[in-house]
């Protein structure tokens, strides 16, 4: 048995221990695992004529190779954001230059490239990890024919079909982390704070950063705020603190009532532009508002460092020896999943049936801007 994996989309803490999870399991079974360099960007730029590409976008693995890597954040495999069923020209290797033409939409579909070098690279089996757009293309090659598999990875936490992700846990630990750490200066200065978190579309991160780290205010990407009423709650909240301080959380996706979410900078493969800036603008209106000072961070990519914690370590670990023991039952075209604290499978398009969006009603109480847990009895350890 052959598998390939490949890592696509952001990196988060947690993808190194899946792969390593995926190389000794299959290994362990007398089996050959090939990494694809730069998620989907590996199989459209490999050409199987051309010798060099072994190396520029493949990497074998071994026990060897995967030995420590689960002690460091990132992917050894790189990643891109790349989408092979819309391409643009432009962007196609040479030796698909003109070979596969554009369609009605300016983009070039290249699966039928994809499916030739499974093929030409004897690959059973591919192993995608990702996000809903790395998954929705594996799900797509499956139904082509190639056999995937797939492994949820998002730090928002937002794949439809599974309570919970790579890299949640390390972005929530770290951020509740990061967050305490910034009461130091906030206090000392007796300001306001607003720290600024990823989520483009579902709030959970932002939520359960509030909700562990204590905050005064949460700001969330599904519920749009009045800033007058921020200004507001957030004066009575320093009034209160004994260091006469208050702190916000502000999903990046996170909108103001009437107002639009803030993007910059061009569109990426799956239609996403650059998200930022929701936290400067809730914190220049706020010290015009109440003539206090403010202090403004956006934690980004600060979330994204450094090695996984141990949920991170523990459930990328099994969703790649899972992966592995399906494959060996002859079943494939599935996603990895926790369901109500269970692992579990669904199927590989389950990604596209749906969104996963905060549960406002039970988990957001939208007058107060912050966490509301209506009721814990039932609920799984992760809230979901």
């Amino acid at each position: 048995m052959h598998l390939g994996v490949l890592t696509g989309g952001g990196d988060v803490p947690g993808l190194n221990p899946a792969i390593k999870a995926i190389t000794n399991e299959a290994s362990a079974r007398g089996w050959r695992v090939t990494g694809f360099r730069r998620g989907w960007a590996g199989p459209l730029n490999y050409n199987p004529t051309d010798p060099e590409g072994l190396t520029e976008w493949l990497m074998p693995l071994t026990p060897d190779t995967v030995r420590g890597i689960d002690r460091t954040g990132g992917t050894i495999l790189h990643t891109s954001r790349t989408k092979p069923s819309k391409a643009r020209p432009a962007d196609l290797p040479a030796f698909l230059q003109g070979v596969l033409k554009p369609g009605e939409d300016g983009t070039v579909d290249c699966t039928p490239h994809i499916l030739s070098v499974i093929e030409a690279l004897g690959i059973d089996v591919l192993i995608a990890i990702g996000g809903d757009d790395t998954l929705s293309y594996a799900a797509r090659l499956h139904g082509e024919g190639a056999r995937t598999m797939c492994l949820p990875k998002t730090m928002d936490n937002d794949v439809y079909g599974t309570d919970y992700c790579i890299g949640f846990s390390t972005c929530v630990t770290r951020s509740v982390e990061l967050i305490n750490r910034l009461r130091t200066p906030v206090g000392s200065h007796e300001r306001f704070l607003v720290v600024e978190m990823f989520g483009r579309n579902c709030g959970q991160s932002a939520l359960m950063a509030g909700y562990l780290a204590d905050v005064d205010r949460t700001l969330i990407a599904e519920v749009p705020f009045d800033l007058e009423k921020v200004a507001r709650l957030l004066t009575e909240d320093r009034a209160r603190s004994t260091s006469n301080y208050a702190i916000v959380v502000v999903s990046e996706g996170a909108s103001v009532a009437g107002g639009t979410v803030l993007e910059r900078g061009e569109a990426d493969a799956y239609g996403h532009r650059k998200l930022g800036g929701i936290g400067q603008v809730v914190g220049d209106a706020v010290k015009q508002l109440t003539g206090v000072n403010i202090m403004v961070q956006n934690l980004a990519y600060l979330l994204r460092a450094g090695a996984p914690d141990a949920v991170d370590l523990m459930v990328p670990k099994n969703f790649g020896t899972m992966a592995v023991r399906l494959i060996e039952e002859g079943r494939t075209g599935l996603m990895m999943a926790i369901k109500d604290g269970r692992y579990t499978t669904q199927p590989a398009d389950i990604s596209t049936k749906g969104e996963r969006r905060v549960d406002v009603a039970a988990m957001y109480d939208a007058e107060a801007y912050r966490p509301r847990i209506a009721s814990l009895d039932g609920m799984p350890m992760y809230l979901k």
